[in-house]
C-alpha cells in the first residue's frame, strides 16, 4: 500500500484509523521477517555451529535462498513510510574494476517551480546500481589475402592462425567457458548444449565433448607441472573421494577415485602459495598413492585410511592423523545416544582447537612453544582419560571403537607438538574435496576412465586458481592462448596460478 503524501484526507477520524491499520499490519508483517530470521539463524547454526555435521550444505543454501526471497518479497510490500530518512549503508560498495555507465536525471529547466528564481546547484546524489549484460558469442572472421608474383609466379599468403582444436570453430575463450562451466560451475555439457541452443547456435553435446578432449590436451602438460611442483614440497595433506564412472560392458557405473594432495602453508606463515593436484584412479588401492607419492619426502596429513600406513615403509613419509576424523567419530555417538563419555571427548578436543585459534599464522617455533605450553597438558591428560574408559564399557560398541581409533592412531595424532607446520585436521583437502562433491549431483558420474583424468586436470588448474584469487575463467582462456601460440614448455613454471596472478599484476 503506497500513500500519496501530498493529497493525504483531513479528517482526523479516517487519519487515526488509517494509521491504526497500518501499524498493525507493520507489526504482522515484522513479526513474520522475525520469525524468518529465526530460522535462518537456527539454519546457520546447524551449518556452522556444533550441529555442522548433521546438515547437507547445499539443502541448507537451497532453504536459506527461498527464506531470504520471502523476507524481501514482505520488505518490499511494507507500506511507504511519512517520513524518509537515508538509511546507513550495510553493502559492500561495488567492485572498482567494473564499467561504469552515468545516468543523469535533472530537474526540468533553470527555474524554480515554486517562485521562478534562478536554481543555483549546491551537489548532487549518486546512487549505483548493478547491472547485467548476457553472454553474447560472436564470430571471428579471420582473412588472409593472397597475393602473386607475375615474374616468378609465387602465391604468398599469412599462415592461417593455430588453434587449439584443429580445425575446430572455438577459440580459446569459448573453450575456457565450457571448461569452467562443466568443472568449476558444474553444469553437464548437455545442459550447456541448451543454453548455445537459446542463442540460435546449435552445437552437439558431442561437439562439446570434443573440445573438452582437445583443450585438455593442452592442459595435461600444466597440469604434470603442477604436481611436480606440490609434491616437492615436505608438509601436504591427502585424501580420496569416490567419482562415479560409466561401465558400458556392465551397463552401469563403477567407482573411481580422485585422489587430492593439496598444500596449505598460510597457518604457519609459510611461504609456498596454496595447491592441489589430483589424480584419477580405478580403484583405492594403496598402491595408488605410493605411485603418487613415489618420490616424495615429508609429512603428511591423511585420515584414518588404513592404505596411507604403507607409505611409511621406507622411512622418508611421516604420517599425522586428523584429529576432525577422531572428532567426528564421538561427535556422532554423543548425537545418536547421548553418550555423556562421548560427550566429554568432544568437549576435550573443542579445547585443541581454541589453541590452535591462537596459533594461526605464527611461525612454526612460536606455535610449537606455545602447543606444547597448553596444549600439551590437555592431550597428556585426553590419553589417560580415554585409557581409563576403554575398560569400562562394552568392548564391541561404538564407542570402544572409537576410543580405540584414537589410541591407535595416537602418534599421529600428536604430531603436531613437534612440529609447528602440521595442522591439526585435513581440512585443507576435505574443502579441495567439496567442488568435486558438487559436481557428482550435477554430473552424476564421468563417462570414461579418460574422462575421469579429464576431471583430475581441469580440477587441478582450476581449484588452485581458486586458492590464489586467480579467476577460473580468465586464467584458463589466457592459458590456452599462450600455448597454441607457442609457449615454450620449459618455462610452464610461468603458467601456474600463482605465478600467473603475479605477471598480470605486474603488467597491470
Amino acid at each position: 500500500m503506497r500513500l500519496d503524501l501530498d493529497n493525504l484526507p483531513r479528517d482526523t477520524a479516517l487519519l487515526h484509523r488509517l494509521v491504526r491499520d497500518m501499524a498493525g499490519l507493520v507489526e504482522h508483517r515484522d513479526g513474520e521477517i522475525n520469525r524468518l530470521q529465526q530460522i535462518i539463524k537456527q539454519l546457520q547454526r546447524a551449518q556452522y555451529g556444533r550441529r555442522s555435521e548433521r546438515l547437507d550444505p547445499d539443502q541448507l543454501a537451497l532453504g536459506l535462498e527461498d527464506l531470504d526471497a520471502d523476507i524481501a518479497q514482505i520488505i518490499e510490500s511494507r507500506p511507504a513510510p511519512l517520513v524518509t530518512e537515508p538509511l546507513p549503508a550495510r553493502r559492500k560498495p561495488l567492485p572498482e574494476h567494473l564499467e561504469r555507465t552515468e545516468h543523469l536525471l535533472d530537474v526540468d529547466g533553470e527555474d524554480c517551480a515554486r517562485c521562478g528564481g534562478t536554481l543555483h546547484p549546491i551537489g548532487e546524489s549518486v546512487s549505483e546500481m548493478l547491472d547485467w549484460i548476457p553472454a553474447t558469442l560472436r564470430v571471428i572472421r579471420i582473412r588472409r589475402p593472397k597475393y602473386a608474383c607475375r615474374q616468378c609466379e609465387t602465391v604468398m599468403q599469412a599462415p592461417a592462425p593455430e588453434r587449439v582444436i584443429a580445425g575446430g570453430l572455438a577459440t580459446p575463450a569459448l573453450l575456457s567457458h565450457v571448461l569452467i562451466n562443466k568443472y568449476c560451475d558444474h553444469l553437464p555439457l548437455y545442459r550447456q548444449s541448451q543454453m548455445f541452443a537459446r542463442q540460435g547456435v546449435e552445437l552437439e553435446r558431442s561437439t562439446l565433448a570434443g573440445w573438452v578432449g582437445g583443450a585438455c590436451w593442452w592442459l595435461d602438460a600444466l597440469h604434470e607441472k603442477l604436481a611436480q611442483n606440490i609434491l616437492a614440497s615436505d608438509h601436504l595433506f591427502a585424501d580420496d573421494t569416490p567419482l562415479p564412472v560409466l561401465d558400458p560392458g556392465r551397463r552401469r557405473t563403477k567407482t573411481g577415485r580422485l585422489w587430492v594432495y593439496a598444500r596449505e602453508q598460510r597457518g604457519w606463515a609459510g611461504t609456498d602459495p596454496p595447491a592441489a593436484i589430483y589424480y584419477y584412479e580405478p580403484d583405492r588401492r594403496a598402491q595408488r598413492p605410493k605411485d603418487h607419492l613415489k618420490d616424495y619426502k615429508g609429512t603428511l596429513h591423511v585420515d584414518g585410511y588404513a592404505g596411507f600406513e604403507q607409505l611409511t615403509a621406507k622411512g622418508d613419509i611421516i604420517l599425522a592423523a586428523c584429529w576432525a576424523h577422531t572428532r567426528r567419530k564421538f561427535y556422532e555417538i554423543a548425537q545418536s545416544d547421548g553418550s555423556p563419555i562421548a560427550a566429554e571427548a568432544v568437549r576435550r578436543i573443542a579445547k585443541l582447537y581454541a589453541v590452535e585459534a591462537k596459533v594461526r599464522g605464527m611461525v612454526p617455533v612460536e606455535r610449537v612453544a606455545m602447543r606444547r605450553t597448553i596444549a600439551g597438558p590437555l592431550v597428556a591428560d585426553l590419553k589417560q582419560w580415554l585409557e581409563a574408559q576403554l575398560p569400562r564399557i562394552p568392548q564391541r560398541g561404538k564407542l570402544a571403537e572409537a576410543i580405540r581409533y584414537a589410541l591407535a592412531r595416537w602418534a599421529g595424532l600428536t604430531r603436531f607438538l613437534e612440529d609447528g607446520r602440521v595442522e591439526l585436521d585435513t581440512n585443507p583437502v576435505e574443502r579441495a574435496i567439496r567442488p568435486v562433491a558438487l559436481g557428482r549431483k550435477n554430473h552424476l558420474f564421468a563417462g570414461s576412465d579418460q574422462g575421469g583424468k579429464r576431471w583430475a586436470t581441469v580440477c587441478s588448474l582450476v581449484e588452485t586458481a581458486k586458492l590464489n584469487q586467480v579467476e577460473p575463467y580468465a586464467y584458463i582462456a589466457d592459458v590456452l592462448r599462450r600455448m597454441v601460440d607457442g609457449h615454450p614448455a620449459t618455462r610452464l613454471d610461468e603458467l601456474l596460478p600463482w605465478n600467473w596472478k603475479a605477471e598480470k599484476s605486474i603488467k597491470r
